[in-house]
């Protein structure tokens, strides 16, 4: 593995997606085990698509998964396309697929997004409601997750953060309904306010079509309608970019 330093943002440069995802596993039991240790629970968001899907898989190996007091463990999403959980589009099929429905965690700790109601405004409140119930937040407090995963698109979009889509940005929910053009599924994802306010973020980049978006990325002044991943420019303290070789190869 090699590293790449910067003042800011924080890179890490690894040579393949085979040790992108075991270094994710050591970042994530790291700051599982940090938080159990300190407050007895850890609260973390995670994310769909083909990079963590390699990362879920590791964890959820009786190697890893042995090293994670998992019923200490609270979990959720990201973001979610409005599918039946048993769609293979579904972030929480590809989570239970990959790990979940293989390591000792109570199911009263999976806090999937709900995708049953007829009404996605109502979905994106329930969700909301069942965030503050679990963190025990009062009106207007935001959730601290001990830490959140997250994808970048090849269009620069993160979680369910599209370039000049409709999702608001500077709004007092946890988390809203995305309507998606194109014909996708409509989403729901955590709002901006969310993610920044967590302890720490990791990003996860693979392949070599997210080399252009990554240059652009770290060169381009800060812009988070036209490249929502800008959003987290506030926290670059907080995250941790892992990068392949292939997607990093034009900032090396």
């Amino acid at each position: 593995m090699e590293a790449v330093s910067q003042n800011k943002p924080k890179i890490e440069v690894v040579d393949s997606a085979e040790n992108l995802a075991k270094r994710s596993v050591e970042l994530f039991v790291a700051c599982a085990n940090k938080a159990i240790q300190n407050k007895g629970v850890f609260y973390v968001a995670i994310s769909g698509g083909h990079t963590p899907g390699d990362f879920y898989e590791l964890l959820g190996s009786p190697e890893h998964s042995a090293n994670i007091e998992w019923d200490k463990v609270q979990i959720f999403w990201v973001d979610e396309r409005y599918v039946p959980i048993d769609s293979i589009l579904s972030n929480y099929k590809l989570a239970a697929d990959a790990f979940l429905d293989k390591v000792p965690i109570p199911e009263q700790n999976v806090h999937k997004i709900p995708t049953e109601y007829s009404d996605l405004s109502q979905a994106a409140h329930k969700y909301e409601h069942t965030i503050r119930n679990v963190f025990n937040l009062q009106e207007k407090q935001r959730p601290v997750f001990d830490l959140i995963i997250l994808g970048m698109g090849a269009d620069g979009h993160t979680g369910s953060l599209f370039p000049n889509s409709y999702a608001p940005i500077d709004i007092e929910d946890l988390a809203c309904a995305v309507y998606v053009l194109d014909n996708d599924a409509a989403r729901i994802t955590l709002t901006p306010p969310v993610l920044t306010n967590a302890m720490q973020l990791i990003v996860l980049v693979s392949g070599k079509e997210k080399a252009q978006i990554v240059k652009k990325v770290f060169s381009a002044e800060p812009d988070d309608v036209c490249l929502p991943i800008h959003t987290l420019w506030p926290v670059l303290d907080k995250i941790t970019w892992l990068i392949d070789n292939d997607a990093a190869e034009l900032i090396k």
